[in-house]
């Protein structure tokens, strides 16, 4: 049995904080290629996740708050936001379900923001054909710009 604490949850962040990223996740799951994923992912502000979509019909996938807030977005396929959810630890809305083939990302909206992620496994790299095409690719100065945007949204 795996107990997750705060201690965990405590040093999660302070990894995610210290990464180049900005995020880090602490995996439940035996293995990437376990047939279902569970996973505590921290977030920080800054950390950029590309707008995507899973094509897999068996990848559904589930966000539920544990700490923070957490704004969720989804996009129609040209790029315009179909959708926003803000998560809040305590608040109101705390969990958000996206299904396989919606484009979406998440953006941490304050610090130590951490939620559990399940969806289907095995792990395979998200490919070109799941990427937002008219999406910055992370790294590039129009990145830093996009994800000011969506934060503004919240």
């Amino acid at each position: 049995m795996k107990i997750i604490n705060q201690k965990l949850l405590d040093d999660l962040s302070a990894q995610a904080a210290e990464n180049p990223r900005l995020r880090k996740n602490y995996n439940l799951h035996p293995s990437d290629d376990f047939c279902c994923h569970r996973l505590f992912n921290a977030l920080e502000p800054g950390t950029y996740i590309r707008p995507h979509r899973h094509l897999d019909p068996l990848k559904d996938e589930t966000f539920v708050i544990i700490r923070g807030r957490l704004g969720v977005i989804t996009f129609d396929d040209n790029g315009t936001v179909a959708e926003t959810a803000l998560l809040s630890a305590g608040g109101d809305a705390v969990a958000a379900d996206v299904p396989h083939g919606v484009v979406h990302t998440a953006v941490s909206l304050e610090r130590g923001t951490i939620f559990f992620e399940a969806k289907a496994g095995p792990y395979h790299p998200l490919t070109d054909k799941e990427m937002a095409p008219w999406a910055p690719e992370g790294g590039t100065p129009e990145a830093a710009g996009y994800l000011e945007f969506l934060k503004g949204l919240f």
